[in-house]
């Protein structure tokens, strides 16, 4: 947990937090209400449910890099460069195997055709040194894993690369592809989707995820697209969205969202997110929806340096987008220059969520975005719904957040929150009018989905429908989420 300044007067926070809570429970008595969240489980990153906070602040959650990283490399004669790779992972319950599409320059001449000796950097565009060659294409790879740690690149026998097929290579041409298996449409030849740049934004379809259809361009989205590409579908839109890139000057990359009912027709791109500073530009954000929010891992390319890492964002409807600790990185460039991901960090679409970790795949390289580097595919890993938490500011005194109100489902209610020794959080259970129903033992360790314990013979059963509001008392804690499960 993050240790902030000291200054915040205890007695004053908590004065503070009481007028608003006595405030905002002006309504009066326990309703029924239609216009509350309906959900199970709620992330603590949804501003939308936070009606107040004292002396806590929202923090982005800490990724530990797997020991074992890299994962692979680009170690095959079509895979000379892997520069951002554009990962798109899932793990297929069906067959029980993790499924990687990740796309290399299968042909990289300024690569290619200098020696390893001549490769310094310095320059900002590698090709600009003694050994010509321009010409690149862009492939997708497949790669394969039962574990998500020890991954095989299998021999498809698909396409061609200098006279032999014996490769992984799904499709020789498409530039940053997203690929996704699609359980929305009824159709099996089109459970696998995939959203690329050829000469404009296409789309194609495939059972298998191997064997593709033909191209189907998509003119209409009108935009640049020159990045890692991705689609999905959208519950609560019910409609597909992608995410690619436009440019304008003076923030060049920004992140442009386009929406399909049908995954053949699109709008028109249009920007939805782009850096808070010239230099600093969003470079990609791979998005996924979970527990009710959308979330996006931008890229953030600092054009000063020339390195680019990954940070978090959140949306209720993929069109507005909030930033969480803007310069703060989810996954961070190594400190250590030379490392796997010194460079840059692109995180893959789309997590892999397991019951004790969220699994976030990611590009890395090991030196800048323009210089002499090399690619890795590389894992990182989050606690179960740990992208950003609250945590005290000071800690000469609690912090405090407040929900809005709420639907009860009448199921207990349960918390995941990293706790420090001495640390606790305590929970309040509270009706419109602010008077507290129910107070909690204090949970005093680190917990996933741990069921609140209240200090009376108090059940939620007997609120299923009514709107209540919830009071977190944090100290040295972290809360994470909070749900109502059987």
């Amino acid at each position: 947990m993050t240790k902030r300044g000291k200054g915040v007067d205890a007695k004053v926070t908590i004065a503070i937090m009481a007028i608003l809570l006595w405030v905002s429970g002006a309504n009066g008595a326990m309703e029924k209400r239609d216009d509350v969240p309906r959900r199970d489980r709620y992330l603590l990153l949804d501003s939308r449910i936070i009606e107040s906070t004292g002396n806590a602040i929202l923090t982005v959650g800490a990724v530990q890099k797997d020991k074992r990283n890299p994962l692979f490399k680009e170690d095959k004669p079509w895979e000379p460069r892997f520069d951002n790779l554009y990962a798109n992972v899932l793990y297929d319950e069906d067959e029980k195997l993790y499924k990687c599409w990740y796309s290399p320059f299968v042909i990289d001449e300024s690569t290619t055709n200098t020696p390893r000796k001549d490769r310094v950097n310095g320059g900002k565009f590698r090709y600009m040194g003694k050994h010509t060659g321009r010409r690149r294409e862009m492939g997708i790879c497949y790669a394969i894993s039962r574990d998500g740690i020890r991954w095989e690149k299998p021999s498809l026998g698909l396409v061609e690369f200098r006279g032999s097929k014996e490769n992984n290579i799904v499709w020789r041409g498409p530039h940053g592809a997203g690929v996704f298996k699609d359980f929305h449409d009824p159709d099996p030849k089109r459970r696998y989707k995939m959203f690329f740049k050829g000469q404009k934004i296409s789309v194609a379809f495939s059972h298998d995820g191997l064997h593709w259809s033909e191209t189907i361009e998509c003119p209409e989205a009108n935009v640049r697209g020159d990045t890692h590409n991705n689609a999905f579908w959208a519950p609560t839109l019910a409609e597909y969205v992608g995410i690619t890139r436009t440019w304008a000057r003076p923030r060049g990359r920004q992140v442009a969202r386009t929406s399909s009912k049908d995954f053949l027709k699109w709008t028109k791109a249009k920007v939805v997110l782009e850096g808070l500073e010239d230099h600093l530009q969003t470079y990609a954000m791979p998005v996924f929806y979970y527990a009710g929010v959308y979330i996006g891992l931008p890229a953030i390319y600092n054009s000063r340096i020339d390195r680019t890492h990954t940070e978090l964002a959140w949306s209720p409807d993929t069109v507005t987008w909030h930033r969480i600790d803007p310069g703060s990185p989810l996954i961070a460039n190594s400190p250590r220059k030379g490392d796997y991901d010194w460079g840059c960090a692109y995180t893959a679409a789309y997590p892999v969520f397991l019951r004790d970790q969220i699994r976030l795949y990611y590009g890395g390289s090991d030196d800048k975005h323009f210089g002499w580097r090399k690619g890795y595919f590389c894992l990182a890993t989050l606690r179960p719904d740990g992208f950003a938490g609250y945590e005290q500011i000071s800690e000469d005194a609690s912090a405090f957040v407040i929900t809005t109100p709420l639907l009860c489902t009448g199921q207990p209610l349960s918390l995941s929150a990293d706790v420090q020794e001495n640390g606790f959080v305590r929970t309040r259970l509270l009706n419109n009018s602010g008077e507290e129903l129910a107070s909690s033992q204090p949970v005093s360790r680190t917990v996933t989905d741990a069921r609140v314990e209240w200090r009376s013979e108090f059940t939620t059963k007997t609120l299923k429908g009514k709107t209540i509001r919830l009071e977190f008392e944090l100290q040295n804690a972290k809360l994470y989420s909070f749900s109502f499960l059987p």
